[in-house]
C-alpha cells in the first residue's frame, strides 16, 4: 500500500514525500464542479486548472487570449468539487511577464478569490524574480520549462524542445534556478526523455512531465485529451483512455430519437 494513501489531502509536502519515495504523480486539468468531483474522487493526486482553458472551454487557437478573471473562475469551480487533490493555478498570459510586483497581485488574487493551493507559471531565468517575490509571500509556486504554449508565436510551432545541446544545457541550469527560487515542482513539457530523466535526478523538487518520458516524478495530460473528448488533437505523447468523442454523440442521438418518436418521456418517467 502507498505510504500516501494515508494522506487525506495532497499538499505541496506531499509531493516531496512521493519523490522521495518513488512514487509517481498523477495529474489532470481540470476547469468545472462537476468534472472535479470526478476526478478527485478516482483517486487523482493534482488538478491543473490551466490556462489550456482557452482552448478545450473557450474554443481559442492558443492559450493567450484567456484572462486573469475567467482563470478565477475556472478555479472556483475546480476548487468547490475537490476534497482531496492539490489544486493548481495557471497564471494566464499578460498576468506576469511585466514585473514581479504585477506578478505578485496576479497570484495573491487568485490564492484569495479561488481558495487554490499553488500556482504555476511558465519561464526561466526571466520569471525568477517574479517567483522569489510570490514565494516569499508564502504563495506555493510550480515552475515550467521546455515547450511553454504561451510563447508559441516565438517559438512558431509545437515541436519538441531543447533538442539541441545549447537549449538543452539552458533548460538544465534554469530547472536548478526555478528550486532555488523556490518552486516546489516544476513540468517539463514536450522535451527529450532523456534530458527530463536528467533534470529529474538532478533535482530535489518532482518534475510533472508531458511529453517528456516516463523518467519524470510525474505525468499530466489535458483531460479533453485523454477522455477522448477532443477529437482532433492527437500527439505522439497521448494516450487516449475513453472516446467520449464518440460516445457523447451516441447517447445524444439516441436521446434525439426517443424526443422525435415520443419514447421519452415515458409513463414511467412522468408524474
Amino acid at each position: 500500500m502507498s505510504y500516501l494513501k494515508e494522506f487525506k489531502k495532497i499538499t505541496t509536502h506531499s509531493l516531496l514525500l512521493m519523490k522521495q519515495q518513488a512514487e509517481r504523480i498523477s495529474m489532470l486539468t481540470c476547469y468545472d464542479y462537476s468534472m472535479a468531483l470526478l476526478l478527485d474522487a478516482a483517486g487523482v493526486d493534482c488538478l491543473l486548472v490551466g490556462d489550456s482553458a482557452s482552448n478545450v472551454m473557450a474554443g481559442h487557437e492558443t492559450t493567450l487570449p484567456i484572462t486573469l478573471d475567467q482563470m478565477i473562475y475556472h478555479a472556483q469551480c475546480v476548487v468547490r468539487g475537490t476534497k482531496r487533490a492539490l489544486v493548481i493555478v495557471d497564471l494566464p498570459f499578460g498576468s506576469y511577464q511585466s514585473n514581479s510586483e504585477i506578478a505578485l497581485s496576479s497570484a495573491i488574487r487568485i490564492m484569495k478569490e479561488t481558495g487554490a493551493h499553488a500556482i504555476k507559471l511558465e519561464g526561466g531565468l526571466e520569471v525568477v524574480d517574479s517567483i522569489k517575490k510570490i514565494v516569499g509571500a508564502g504563495i506555493p509556486v510550480m515552475g515550467h520549462l521546455g515547450l511553454t504554449p504561451q510563447s508559441i508565436y516565438q517559438f512558431g510551432s509545437y515541436g519538441v524542445r531543447a533538442k539541441e545541446t545549447d537549449e538543452a544545457n539552458k533548460l538544465v541550469e534554469e530547472a536548478r534556478l526555478l528550486q532555488a527560487a523556490g518552486c516546489f515542482g516544476l513540468v517539463l513539457e514536450k522535451i527529450p526523455a532523456a534530458l527530463a530523466k536528467q533534470v529529474s535526478e538532478q533535482l530535489r523538487i518532482p518534475t510533472i512531465g508531458i511529453g517528456a518520458g516516463n523518467a519524470c516524478d510525474g505525468q499530466v495530460l489535458v483531460m479533453h485529451d485523454m477522455l477522448g473528448i477532443n477529437t482532433e488533437f492527437m500527439p505522439r505523447f497521448l494516450r487516449r483512455y475513453l472516446n467520449l468523442g464518440e460516445l457523447i454523440p451516441q447517447a445524444v442521438k439516441a436521446y434525439v430519437t426517443d424526443v422525435k418518436s415520443q419514447d421519452f418521456p415515458n409513463a414511467g418517467e412522468s408524474y
